[in-house]
């Protein structure tokens, strides 16, 4: 009897070693390349444009944001795509805590004066001369307006409070277990308007999608704080760049220190740019990758939806060895000609469990005995059901 073939990992990026060892060998094949792989482990590289094949199962993105992966398609496919919300988390926190130091003690300027010193006798007069132009300001007691309260947003929050700053917060889409995770001592704002009023420092954490593209820029920089300091560690996209520049050339922004360097901020006096650098800790890097690897494994052996971003999370105990994971638009009578299919074909079901999130619905099926191919095809057919996995224990 053949061995049965290995499930194939396509890495387009470099994904740390953590992570990969988390797919055993024997039952996994894990490439640089592949033609028509069963998965994708991806970071940063830019997946819009390509094509899949038939046999795709799932995509994992070692970080938070899906921006470089066409969701909507990979939906249509019934291809789940997870990410690792908060691995990096605290990766992003510690950086966001330095751009605010960078900012508050003219660090960036600074390092630029010692740089360009050259020596001579008057080395140590000219460095005494010279650091005037450089003093700064304490964190304690100024306020920091945080717009995302998120597992990123709330932990630079609770690292401010410990500063012993006030924090203003802002997030109108904020989950349960965000709030219950988010410092009581968080203020909360009404509006992005308040906390630009407010904040002598302001940093983003909110996703790029359409209702938050330009989220800060020429229609609201008005509302700044004279002297602010704008922090973006979140997406490329979040603030208009020409806006900005403005601001600091009205000396209403203080300094922008941004994560996503463009042409447009080279070399402009009061901006700190870092070259993509939230998530790039050995630790980070490997937090993402074991999350990632670990839904991934999970989906593909047991059909456990964990932090997909366009399927609801879904996890059934196993009652039997023979399961069905049926990915399927969230439509009407859907569960109901998933039965009577099974039904017509003598199959019994030991348990269910359905889920849904927006317009796409997953479920999970127990079954008492085995699942033939004609009953597999039958329940391909219907109309909504986008994908069928049978899975054996």
């Amino acid at each position: 009897m053949p061995e049965p073939r290995r499930v194939e990992i396509l890495v387009l990026n470099q994904i740390a070693a953590a992570g990969l060892k988390r797919f055993p060998p024997e039952r996994y094949a894990v490439a640089k390349e592949a033609e028509a792989p069963d998965v994708i482990l991806v970071r940063s590289q830019d997946m819009h444009g390509m094509r899949f094949a038939p046999n795709l199962k799932a995509v994992g993105r070692a970080g938070a944001g899906v921006n470089n992966i066409p969701v909507a398609d990979l939906s249509k496919l019934g291809v789940p795509v997870f990410n690792a919300p908060g691995a990096n988390a605290n990766a992003v926190k510690e950086l966001v805590l330095a751009g605010m130091l960078i900012a508050a003690r003219n660090l960036g300027p600074a390092l630029e004066f010692v740089g360009a010193l050259e020596a001579g006798a008057d080395f140590e007069a000219r460095i005494e001369n010279g650091k005037k132009a450089f003093a700064g300001f304490e964190l304690p007691g100024h306020t920091l307006g945080v717009i995302g309260l998120g597992r990123v947003g709330s932990l630079v929050a609770g690292a401010a409070i410990r500063l012993g700053m006030n924090v203003l917060g802002y997030d109108p889409e904020i989950t349960v277990d965000a709030a219950w995770s988010l410092p009581s001592k968080v203020r909360r704002a009404a509006s992005v308007d308040e906390v630009l009023a407010h904040g002598h420092f302001v940093t983003l954490h909110v996703p790029l999608v359409a209702a938050t593209r330009h989220l800060i820029g020429a229609r609201n920089l008005g509302k700044l704080r004279a002297g602010a300091v704008l922090l973006n560690f979140s997406r490329d996209g979040v603030v208009e760049d020409e806006a900005v520049i403005g601001a600091l050339g009205e000396r209403r922004l203080r300094c922008y220190v941004t994560d996503f360097p463009s042409p447009r901020l080279l070399r402009q006096p009061g901006v700190v740019a870092l070259p993509h650098l939230g998530a790039s800790t050995r630790e980070a890097e490997e937090n993402c990758a074991v999350m990632v690897a670990d839904q991934v494994r999970e989906y593909l052996e047991n059909g456990t939806m964990r932090n997909a971003v366009n399927f609801p999370d879904a996890s059934l105990e196993r009652e039997s060895p023979y399961r069905l994971a049926i990915s399927n638009a969230n439509v009407p009578d859907m569960l109901a000609r998933i039965s009577h299919a099974m039904g017509r074909r003598g199959i019994n079901i030991r348990n269910m469990l359905n889920k849904s999130k927006a317009n796409m619905a997953y479920t999970l099926v127990d079954v008492d005995s085995p699942v033939p191919e004609e009953a597999l095809a039958e329940l391909r057919s219907i109309d909504g059901v986008l994908a069928v996995r049978y899975l054996r224990a």
